[in-house]
Order: structure tokens, then C-alpha cells, then sequence
């Protein structure tokens, strides 16, 4: 058989019993795929090193049958349920293995994943989102987008720090369990159950593990044959200055009065240039679509007095909702089948902005559908001015539960945010979404979920740079931060040392988004703020060599700091540092009354932002001293 060697090894209990394992060559430095049908063990290696081990499910039987087939073996047990490992890729830098296993007359496939003995990155976007994720705990998760746990990315990607990845096809109906039954392992559970599409017995669960000589490598290989890159970035303006948004400072107390004030303190307290952010709440009701002439009577009037002052870019809040009583786009929408239903009819569910079962989701899974929406965001232009819009929600846990969506019904119900970020991902390069799932390649920035304005892993600053990790390692480099401050729920707005740390933060990240003010706290806050606003544009040109690389190969614009050396144990357990390309270091202070931190240095030569010290890695810089107008970050030579 060309291109494949399969080798049976024999490990005979009685003459002529089965053989208890069977090993996949490949063509890279000694890399194979091993299955033990004795223990239901397939181990994965390079040059002798476990890359990676998986616990396969009951129905891998030792007393199978085996046979070859193009590019690798299948393994069939007793009940005529057959498991497939093949060479998907098999070059002298990377391999890939694909497991396609039986489904058909089964209730449930598990596969554990073990996670000891290395580090692992990717996974959901999570509201306790720690870094590596091996800390996670999940039972029996739905691998969706959903409110719950602001999980609103959700690819089934994960990358160990040994040069190896999992990577699960959308059409599994997945769910995973880490932390729980078994310490220490993932388990990836497929079975047919709600919230996926459960009218159709069939289904799939199809992996593949990647493997290549460092964790950089692999990744890179998983961006090029499996994740996508995107297809553009958004404007550099939107980079470069800052976005102001009425949403954090207002909530929904907005008028024509609201928005000019603000503007004219933004503009008087020294950011011009920038982009201002209309936020909820300006629609007659929810789903109208249609501005309230109570609040603004005269849209265009007030769009071009914020351009005035100095606004080049406006952009307006979206949601895919429209609210009962919402008259009459509820009764048009709802007569015409625009509306999400479940397979009982009903169209009925809930966001945050109705109480349950009063609100509806657009379906955008109908072409139809999807063209009537847009044209009526066309329209908002056309009437306002506005340049573009922020999209919010679009998760799938919107819907009603057990949806009836267009598409495949594998793809069901993710099919409904693909959908609804592909439609509004056309209106130009000021767009930024929350919700992603195989949308890698959308020119578009994707928004953080929101961040609450706290010290802890409870969604608070610390969050801000672990979610900055796990998108770029998902495959979203395009990061739009959430505000500086964090929202400010439940009257908790942040105080004066929360709000310039948050800010610090941002600095080396795509762009910087205010609700909260810095005139709010005082002088000094003004000027730290306005330095740190400096310092970014002045790195504006590194953050769009970034996004250009991110175009043309899919690098991350923000890696984990062990992207500059993969092997380094130290490094791949940083969760407080980020890297901006390959060649800037941000270190920022992530707690509460703290004036000194250890930075880690990787390898390389290493000049000091702030004093111009000049450091070689790999080390440790203890107790530097970081006072509240500081922003830690080193720069590498050459």
C-alpha cells in the first residue's frame, strides 16, 4: 500500500491470540500512532515521547477484527462497529492522524483525553478562564456557544505544550467532562441529545491529532489545514484610536442630550480622532430596528454634530432579537417565518433585554431571512449616517430550545451563529461581533464577552488577558478588548486604581474601548490615561504588521509568551504576560494594591520599556517596581 506503514505488533497471550496492538508510521521523526486493544490505549509519539494519550471508549474490543485500508487500519468489534485510523497528512514537519469512530448503533462514544504530564491551551471562551485550562471543570458541557459561562467562542480546539492537538469535526453532537469522573483527562462524549439536533439517528465523531516538532509548529499547521485565517482586518483607525462607547457609563439612559454631552467631554478632555459607540437603548422597542424620535428627533442631525466635534467613525448597537409587542416587526416577522421556532412552532424565547418567553431570535439560518435584516441595517445607514455597528449576542442558547434551523442538521443549532456573524460581518471593516464558531476567516473584530469589574477569576481583570490568550489560540487573532473598567454591574462601577491597571492592560493589545471616563477620578487619572492612549498609537504600526501577518500566514497578533520558546516549561505557565508579535513583552499589574511584580523574560535579548534595561532571557525579573503610572513591557533587540 503506497505512502502508509502499518506494523502489527504481536504480543501473544495463547497461540494464536489476536494482536494486542497495532502502530501507524509516519514519515515525520518517529512519529506513530499506536492503538493497545488490551487496555483501549491509543498513544501518540514523537521521537519516543508520548505526545499524546487517549483513553478510547468500551467499544474498542481486544478481540477485534483488523484490517488495512488507504493510509491506515480499521478496528471492528463484535458488534460490527467499525473505528478507522488513518494518515490524514504525513509530511517530514507534521502528521496528522484521523479517528473516525462507529456511531451507528450507538447511544454514546467516549473518549478520554489524558492532560497530566503536559500543558494545554484553547478550548471554550469561559467566564473563569484560566491559563493553561487543564484547571478547568466541566460536566457533561455542550460544546456550544452559549450565555451560560460566556462561553460565546466555542471551537473544539485544544493544543498541548508537547507538539501535539485535538481537533473535533463540527458534526459531532459533543459534550465534554474535564475534572470530573476522571482527574486529569478530558473525556469527549458524542451522543444525541439536546441542545443538538436529536430528530435524526445518525451522527459522526470524527478527531484528529496533530503532531509536529514544538507546540508553535503544530498550531501554525492546525491555523493552515484545519482553523483558517482571516480574510482582512478591520480599519486601522479603529486600532489606533480609541473607541468610546455610551453603554458601561449610561446602560440604557441614552438620549440626544446623553450623547452630545459626552462627546463634548471626550473631545475637551483631549481624545479626538476616535470612534463613538451609540449603545442600547435608541429603538422605538426591541427588534424595530427604528429610532426613537422621543429620544433622537433627529437622527441625522445629531450623527453629524458628533461628527463635528470631532467623530470620524460612528457605529450603532445591534441585537438579533425582536421583542412581542414590538409592533408591527413582531407580527410582520413572525407571519412571514422570519423567526427562529422550535419543532413544536413556537418562536418564543428570551434575552436579557425581555422577560421569558416574550422575545424572539431572527433566523438568519434563511437566506431570505438574512437579506431582509440587512437591508434593513441598510436602511439604518442610509436614514443616520452611522458608519457601521456593533453586534452583540447571537450565541446559540438564544434560540428556542430544540430549534428547526436551514442546513444540515449535524450542523444544528451552531448553524445559527455561522449564520448570523456571516451576515453582519459585511457591513465594513468597523464591525465587531461576540459570537464566533468557525469563523476564523471573517475580517472582523471579535468582542470579548462582557467583563465585570472585579480583581478576581470571576470574569475580572485578570480574565481580560487569559481570554486575550484563548481566542488568538482558537484562531481569532482580530481581539477587540471589552471596556476599560469592566461594566460596572450590579452598581459596581471600578475605582480609580481598577480603571488605570484595566487600561495598562489594554495598551498592547488591538484597541482600547472607554465607557467609564478617566475625568471621572481625577487629574492625575486623565494624565496616565492619556500616556497610556499615547503609548498604543505609538504601537499602532506593530499591531497592524501583526494583523497583515494574521491575513497572509494566521499568526496570532497575541501569543502566550512561550510562543518565543516553545519548550520553555516556565513560560507555558505565564497567565498574567502576553506577547504583542514575537518581539514585545506587556507584563501589567492584574491585582489590587499591588506596586511590584515578577516579570518572566524568555529567551532572548530583552530592552526594557520603561528605563531601557537591557536583560537576557530566559529569567525571572523579581519585585520590579511598578507604580500605579506604569505599565511594565520589554522590547526585543534585533
Amino acid at each position: 500500500m503506497p505512502n502508509t506503514k502499518v506494523v502489527i505488533g504481536l504480543l501473544l497471550l495463547v497461540a494464536g491470540a489476536q494482536a494486542t496492538h497495532y502502530t501507524l508510521e509516519f514519515n515525520a521523526d518517529g512519529v506513530k500512532a499506536t492503538v493497545h486493544t488490551d487496555t483501549r490505549e491509543l498513544t501518540v509519539e514523537r521521537k519516543g515521547v508520548v505526545v499524546q494519550r487517549i483513553l478510547l471508549g468500551r467499544d474498542i474490543s481486544p478481540v477485534g477484527n483488523y484490517e488495512e485500508i488507504a493510509n491506515g487500519f480499521r478496528l471492528t468489534n463484535e458488534d460490527g462497529e467499525a473505528t478507522d485510523f488513518s494518515k490524514t497528512m504525513d509530511t517530514n514537519d507534521f502528521s496528522l492522524l484521523t479517528v473516525a469512530r462507529a456511531t451507528r448503533s450507538r447511544s454514546q462514544v467516549i473518549d478520554c483525553v489524558r492532560m497530566i504530564g503536559s500543558n494545554w491551551y484553547g478550548g471554550p471562551q469561559q467566564k473563569y478562564q484560566y491559563w493553561p485550562i487543564q484547571k478547568l471543570r466541566f460536566d457533561e458541557y455542550s460544546f456550544l456557544t452559549k450565555e451560560a459561562d460566556n462561553c460565546a467562542v466555542a471551537d473544539r480546539y485544544w493544543l498541548n505544550s508537547l507538539g501535539s492537538f485535538i481537533y473535533v469535526e463540527d458534526e459531532a453532537p459533543l459534550f465534554i467532562d474535564q475534572n470530573y469522573g476522571e482527574p486529569g483527562y478530558m473525556c469527549l462524549e458524542v451522543k444525541k441529545s439536546l441542545p443538538y439536533d436529536i430528530y435524526d439517528s445518525t451522527y459522526s465523531f470524527i478527531y484528529q491529532v496533530g503532531v509536529a516538532s514544538d507546540s508553535k509548529k503544530v498550531h501554525m499547521e492546525a491555523v493552515k489545514q484545519i482553523l483558517g485565517k482571516p480574510s482582512g482586518h478591520p480599519a486601522e483607525a479603529m486600532v489606533k484610536y480609541p473607541i468610546w462607547s455610551t453603554w458601561a457609563r449610561y446602560k440604557r439612559d441614552i438620549d440626544q442630550t446623553v450623547v452630545l454631552q459626552f462627546a463634548d467631554e471626550i473631545i475637551r478632555n483631549g481624545w479626538p480622532n476616535s470612534q463613538y459607540e451609540l449603545d442600547d437603548d435608541w429603538e422605538v422597542c426591541y427588534g424595530s430596528l427604528t429610532f426613537n424620535t422621543k429620544k433622537f428627533p433627529n437622527i441625522r442631525q445629531t450623527i453629524t454634530d458628533i461628527r463635528a466635534k470631532g467623530f470620524p467613525r460612528i457605529t450603532l448597537w445591534i441585537h438579533p432579537f425582536i421583542n412581542k409587542g414590538c409592533e408591527p416587526w413582531y407580527s410582520e416577522a413572525k407571519r412571514n417565518g422570519y423567526l427562529v421556532a422550535n419543532h413544536s412552532g413556537s418562536t418564543d424565547t428570551q434575552w436579557w433585554n425581555s422577560v421569558q418567553n416574550q422575545a424572539s431570535y431572527v433566523d438568519f439560518s434563511k437566506p431570505e431571512v438574512a437579506a431582509w435584516f440587512s437591508a434593513r441595517l441598510q436602511a439604518i445607514l442610509d436614514e443616520s449616517g452611522i458608519d457601521s455597528f456593533k453586534f452583540d449576542a447571537g450565541e446559540t442558547s438564544w434560540t428556542p430550545p430544540d430549534p428547526v434551523l436551514n442546513g444540515p442538521r449535524s450542523k444544528h443549532p451552531s448553524v445559527i451563529v455561522d449564520t448570523y456573524v456571516r451576515t453582519v460581518a459585511k457591513f465594513g471593516d468597523l464591525v465587531e461581533v461576540r459570537s464566533a464558531h468557525r469563523t476564523q476567516d471573517l475580517p472582523i473584530f471579535v468582542r470579548m464577552i462582557d467583563k465585570d469589574s472585579e480583581w478576581n477569576w470571576n470574569n475580572g481583570l485578570p480574565t481580560l488577558v487569559t481570554t486575550l490568550l484563548q481566542m488568538n489560540m482558537v484562531g481569532y487573532p482580530l481581539v477587540l478588548p471589552d471596556m476599560v473598567g469592566g461594566n460596572g454591574y450590579n452598581d459596581h462601577p471600578p475605582n480609580k486604581e481598577m480603571f488605570i491597571r484595566w487600561l495598562q492592560a489594554n495598551v498592547f493589545m488591538p484597541s482600547i474601548q472607554f465607557s467609564y471616563v478617566p475625568w471621572n477620578y481625577d487629574a492625575e487619572t486623565i494624565q496616565i490615561s492619556k500616556k497610556m492612549t499615547d503609548l498604543h498609537e505609538k504601537y499602532t504600526p506593530q499591531i497592524m504588521e501583526r494583523f497583515k501577518l494574521a491575513v497572509s500566514d494566521g499568526y496570532p497578533v497575541n501569543p502566550p509568551i512561550w510562543w518565543i520558546s516553545p519548550d520553555d516549561t516556565i513560560a507555558q505557565k505565564i497567565y498574567d504576560q502576553f506577547l504583542l508579535g514575537d518581539d514585545i513583552i506587556a507584563a501589567p499589574v492584574l491585582q489590587e494594591n499591588v506596586r511590584s511584580r515578577d516579570i518572566y523574560l524568555p529567551q532572548g535579548t530583552w530592552t526594557d520599556g520603561n528605563s531601557g534595561t537591557v536583560y537576557t532571557g530566559p529569567r525571572w525579573i523579581r519585585n520590579y517596581n511598578v507604580p500605579l503610572s506604569m505599565l511594565p513591557y520589554f522590547v526585543r533587540k534585533n
